[in-house]
């Protein structure tokens, strides 16, 4: 494997967790949105800020991981896609700003009308960025953003394979939420909340497993290089997806009394994170090699060797020196400490 194949992994690690842990905090917007009104609706949004308040942050260090190592270790592919796919990047920006400020301010609101504002700006922002990252994922695997850049600024990311891309991040989002959320439910001892959630985390864990498997087919039509790869060397990763969704479905399904309630959906938290991570890595398996498919692969978009060279010391430091803090950060805030249970609902 070539030094910038290494690089590209690297980077594409980064993609994986920040699919996996920040899409579970993303999906929690809808789950605020459609909570209702009253005790039952605060009783889930207190959870929702409970489970996702002491990490949201922390989450955006895997973006920034991935869009320093892009810009750094590949400047082609990034100015060609940056300037490409100018307007779904900032619109995912916008929404990143808007849901951490609305989630923020939400806390201190003066009025009740203040809360409603901010929840729905959290909730409505909280959807709005995996869609437009889901489109230049799409973007970039159907060929449409061109090595010199400045490709169409519209077509690029309006099209079958980036909107089926937007439509399946974020219905993933929303079933690792629901799947996080029912967990977190379960162990601070809320039975009552874990019961109702894992319902509605069942039906979109099927509707985003349609997702993934009927969007094959307008992919099939609309990125051929990608369905190739799909269908072949990372058909392997899409079988896992299935059988680890199956599997959490199965485990949200089922009604285990006492300790093991909380054990089996602790269990298919995992087991929807292995899902997700299977279905973005079969995505860039499929992809293979090409940095931008048809215009520039790996090899051909990566920087200067000394440059790919220092970024891999960085990514050995940073795995030394950033993710114990992290690991330790999210160990403790899945310790069983009771949620408070008043909040301002809209």
């Amino acid at each position: 494997m070539s030094l910038a194949a290494v690089v590209a992994a690297a980077m594409f690690v980064g993609v994986l967790a920040y699919a996996a842990l920040g899409g579970a905090d993303f999906g929690s917007g809808f789950y605020d949105l459609t909570a209702g009104g009253g005790r039952r609706g605060a009783e889930l949004r207190t959870l929702i800020d409970h489970s996702i308040g002491p990490v949201w942050e922390a989450n955006h260090v895997w973006l920034i991981f991935v869009l320093v190592m892009w810009w750094t270790g590949f400047p082609k592919a990034f100015a060609a896609a940056t300037t490409t796919l100018f307007t779904p990047f900032m619109l995912a920006l916008v929404g990143i700003v808007l849901r951490g400020a609305s989630f923020a301010f939400r806390k201190y609101a003066a009025t009740f009308a203040q809360a409603q504002l901010f929840g729905a700006v959290f909730a409505g922002s909280s959807l709005m960025t995996p869609f437009f990252l889901g489109t230049v994922a799409g973007a970039i695997a159907s060929g449409r953003v061109p090595a010199a850049g400045y490709g169409d600024p519209v077509g690029s990311w309006v099209n079958p394979t980036s909107l089926v891309g937007g439509c399946l991040a974020v219905a993933t989002c929303i079933f690792l939420a629901g799947v996080f959320l029912t967990a977190d439910a379960a162990r601070t001892g809320n039975t009552e909340l874990a019961g109702r959630l894992r319902i509605r985390t069942i039906v979109f864990g099927m509707v985003a497993g349609l997702i993934v498997f009927a969007g094959l087919y307008p992919v099939l039509h609309d990125a051929a290089t990608l369905s190739v790869g799909l269908l072949g060397r990372a058909l392997p990763l899409l079988v896992v997806a299935g059988l680890a969704g199956t599997t959490t479905l199965v485990l949200l399904y089922r009604r285990i009394p006492g300790a093991g309630y909380r054990k089996t959906f602790a269990f298919a938290r995992v087991s929807a994170a292995l899902a997700v991570a299977a279905v973005i890595a079969g995505w860039g398996v499929g992809q293979y090699p090409w940095m931008l498919v048809g215009q520039l692969t790996i090899r051909e978009a990566a920087g200067a060797t000394p440059t790919l060279t220092a970024l891999l010391v960085v990514v050995v430091l940073a795995g030394v020196i950033v993710l114990p803090p992290l690991g330790y950060l999210l160990w403790f805030t899945q310790s069983d400490k009771p949620a408070a249970r008043e909040v301002i609902s809209p």
